[in-house]
């Protein structure tokens, strides 16, 4: 027998548990969803592209997310550089640190939002106490709160695929770099940063899917107020019991992620190849 079909009898049952498992079910969920009485899904889809209140609410996902990313990428790749920089026997303890949160429940990490951003918060009391505002401001379920949330909720992705690139880099090539006369800085521009930039990319992509995705954070710090896509797909399927809605919605967030996934995957490949 030869490799390739050797290979493909290994593949043949993953791939099959895929295909039956995620791809069926992903696919008839968005173009032909079983709960729908005659579901025009396309229908659906033209209809809200055209519908002010859902354009708003895709442009207040595009910025939500953007943000969160460059929010997450300018705090999160200094700290991973500075981890990558650290003595060997100390790495893994900041490493571990830094990705602490990922270990507790979305939930409990919003909520902890709850307390900071509230009317009672330790904001708003801060400003009271300081004279710096008359009354609580309103912090909760504003664009402000949501970017906070998912920052705080993405933040060790970032971390942890910048990482990833960054400790693969010799140091020497930097030191050799600035011994040839260049600043920190231009040696850090041009020798560190192009080396870094997949697993960074790499980062920003699972930040921007998860910022477009996430739904437990929108749905307590944005509230009806400031929705986003994730909690317009739950309003269509679970209070309004549109399955051809959600399901339009769903291909819109689908599109959105694949096409910044494709987007990230040719910077990559380009950078590679440069």
């Amino acid at each position: 027998m030869s490799r390739k079909a050797t290979l493909g009898l290994l593949l043949a049952p993953g791939l099959g548990l895929l295909a039956f498992g995620f791809a069926f079910p992903f696919v008839t969920t968005l173009f032909a969803p079983p709960a729908a009485e005659n579901p025009d899904v396309l229908g659906d889809l033209g209809g809200m592209l055209t519908d002010s209140y859902v354009l708003e609410v895709l442009a207040r996902t595009v910025r939500v997310a953007v943000t969160v990313t460059v929010v997450c990428l300018v705090f999160g790749f200094p700290t991973a550089y500075l981890i990558s920089r650290a003595p060997k026997n100390r790495q893994g303890l900041l490493l571990a640190l830094a990705v602490f949160p990922l270990l507790l429940s979305t939930v409990v990490r919003t909520f902890s939002w709850l307390v900071i951003l509230g009317r009672n918060g330790l904001i708003s009391d801060f400003a009271m106490a300081t004279g710096l505002a008359d009354r609580p401001p309103q912090l909760l379920y504003t664009e402000f709160a949501l970017v906070a949330g998912l920052t705080q909720l993405f933040m060790p992705l970032v971390i942890l695929t910048s990482y990833s690139s960054l400790s693969h880099i010799d140091q020497g090539l930097e030191d050799a770099a600035r011994g040839l006369g260049a600043s920190a800085g231009r040696a850090f521009r041009q020798v560190v940063l192009p080396l870094a930039l997949p697993g960074v990319l790499v980062g920003a992509t699972l930040v921007f899917a998860g910022a477009v995705t996430a739904f437990t954070t929108p749905m307590l710090l944005g509230g009806t107020r400031n929705r986003t896509l994730a909690t317009l797909l739950y309003n269509y399927a679970n209070v309004k019991l549109d399955w051809g809605g959600a399901s339009a919605v769903a291909l819109i967030m689908t599109v959105l992620v694949l096409v910044v996934g494709w987007a990230s995957g040719k910077i990559s490949a380009k950078v590679a190849t440069s």
